[in-house]
């Protein structure tokens, strides 16, 4: 049924698809990814000779501290030749390898219907009537079968998950399952050479490129663990788009030289998994704290009688007690009327000024300030009611969201303000998702992007809100804020955050006016970014000397 292909119908990069579909293609003459030649898409798209890196200096940092930073970030996926070798990308069905297992996408049924198209027909019935045979598969699980009229020796067969934004997490974690399923089948029946197609289908509406790079970076490192077991792994395309899309990612995790490991350190993710390749949840993970030490017994002393009124005061005061509780937490702790009254002192001294903001319309700034007590207890409150609601619907309006890191390895936030739609918007509920958003990230130096394109069209909240909400997120949000990169600046903008700098807190903001200078303190790829901002960049700046690409969202220097 099958007959050889020979070495030159595949011996351009990844492989190319045979007219019949009847051919069997052997491993040797599918190349290797550490011997396909390097492409120039690892360089940033988006430069100019006519406009170099140091044409828009970043304000916050020196040139010199920039270097040394980039020097300090260690690579998550460093070079490895070793596993290199045993990577490959092909174009075409992975049926048509000659390799030990080939894996099917199916569904639970594991129905001919819902497999991956061509394979029953090319396997025969018998494959068939053995997965009719064994029950079904559960998602992000893989059961394996003989490949029958296949020129491999097994199929694996994995169930890939539905994707939806609401449970991202949870899809991204049963695919890498699914990838890493397939790796332990292939290791347990004896096998060493496994071609997997693209499990996630658009049938379950999952995005190609995030699940690119979930398949991609599982298989890195399952092969980091179990190198000496595996023989070669062949990433199977039948698409042009998912060709492009793993040429594109490959070299983030499996860099060839020094020079592609440099820039995958800047184009990478803020999130790329744990050892496993699977998305990392902070609230979820396990907290263990040592038990608190043991103090040398102090020698007996003969009782002293207390007077009855005295005996709970000497047992309050006990230091055997004062040994376990946190002195942080104790510091919390004040009489009730001592409290009232100096919370009552500070709102009649803030009352008693002239407040200038509220004068000039930037809204109350008059309340006392907060302790860090009280600031931390107040942050405490809201994370606790945050985590206990459903705040999906704050999540699809899209105004704070994740990015991915700058160009010293920052976490990102990203806020649309043209998406802040005051007159429908449950601000206390709002409040609550920034707490839960901004959480995991406020514990590390972050960065803050905020798009003002076309957002002066929308009610904005006043100054007093914002102190108030930069009260709830504490002073470790404050303290580890690198900046906030404002594109578009209004002069109004400009105004309210002067009069947040004098009133509120002193804040680092750089305006930047073009979407090529957001990219060089940012790099587009850790960006994503809605459509109206390029069109507000291009009517804005009259759009000259640049195009952008409709489809990938990239903005070049017309040549």
């Amino acid at each position: 049924m099958y007959r050889t292909v020979a070495t030159a119908t595949t011996s351009t990069r990844g492989g190319s698809p045979t007219d019949s579909g009847d051919y069997v293609v052997s491993l040797d003459q599918v190349p290797r990814w550490s011997n396909a030649e390097h492409r120039s898409s690892m360089e940033y798209d988006n430069e100019d000779p006519s406009f170099p890196n140091s044409y828009f200096p970043d304000p916050l940092t020196s040139q010199s501290g920039a270097q040394n930073g980039l020097n300090a970030i260690v690579s998550r996926f460093p070079v490895d030749h070793e596993i290199n070798s045993k990577i490959y990308l092909w174009r075409g069905n992975p049926w048509n390898l000659e390799v030990d297992a080939v894996v099917n996408s199916t569904n639970e049924n594991m129905d001919e219907a819902h497999c991956s198209p061509g394979l029953h027909a090319a396997a025969g019935p018998g494959l068939a009537e053995e997965c009719a045979s064994l029950g079904g598969c559960r998602t992000g699980m893989a059961k394996v079968t003989k490949a029958y009229d296949l020129p491999a020796r097994r199929v694996i067969h994995t169930v890939g998950p539905k994707y939806a934004v609401k449970y991202h997490t949870a899809a991204e974690n049963a695919l890498s399952h699914c990838y890493r399923s397939c790796l332990e089948l292939l290791i347990e029946n004896g096998l060493q050479s496994i071609a997997m197609g693209c499990i996630y289908t658009e049938a379950k509406n999952y995005p190609r490129e995030p699940a690119a790079h979930v398949a991609i970076r599982t298989v890195r490192r399952f092969l980091e663990k179990q190198k000496d077991k595996i023989a070669a792994v062949v990433f199977c395309t039948t698409t042009s788009t998912d060709t492009e899309i793993y040429k594109r990612l490959l070299p983030l995790y499996f860099p060839r030289d020094r020079l592609e490991e440099e820039v995958a350190m800047s184009k990478l993710p803020a999130d790329v998994g744990d050892e496993n390749g699977e998305t990392i949840i902070d609230e979820r993970k396990i907290r263990i704290k040592p038990l608190p030490k043991k103090t040398a017994p102090k020698p007996p002393q003969a009782p002293v009688d207390l007077p009855v009124s005295d005996v709970g005061l000497a047992r309050r005061n006990s230091s055997h007690l004062d040994s376990y509780l946190d002195p942080a937490f104790m510091s919390l702790i004040k009489d009730p009327d001592q409290r009232r009254r100096e919370q009552w002192e500070k709102t009649a001294q803030a009352q008693s000024g002239w407040n200038c903001a509220k004068m000039l319309g930037f809204g109350d700034l008059g309340g006392p300030p907060l302790s860090a007590a009280e600031e931390y207890s107040l942050h405490s409150r809201y994370l606790a009611k945050a985590n206990s609601l459903n705040l999906s619907e704050i999540a699809e309006m899209k105004i704070v969201y994740r990015g991915g890191v700058d160009s010293e390895g920052r976490p990102v936030m990203v806020v649309v303000g043209a998406h802040f739609l005051l007159r429908c918007l449950d601000l206390e509920r709002f409040v609550h998702y920034v707490v839960k958003e901004f959480e995991p990230i406020i514990q590390k130096p972050y960065t803050v992007v905020y798009f003002h394109s076309a957002a002066s069209l929308q009610l904005q909240p006043d100054l007093g809100w914002m102190r108030r909400l930069q009260q709830i997120l504490g002073r470790k949000h404050q303290r580890n804020l690198h900046a906030i990169y404002v594109l578009h600046p209004t002069f109004g903008l400009k105004a309210a955050v002067f009069a947040m700098q004098l009133f509120v807190d002193s804040v680092k903001v750089v305006y930047v006016d073009r979407l090529l200078q957001l990219f060089r303190y940012v790099p587009r790829e850790q960006l994503t970014i809605p459509d109206f901002v390029f069109q507000h960049d291009l009517e804005v700046n009259g759009g000259k000397g640049l195009i952008v690409d409709p489809r990938t969202k990239y903005v070049y220097h017309r040549p």
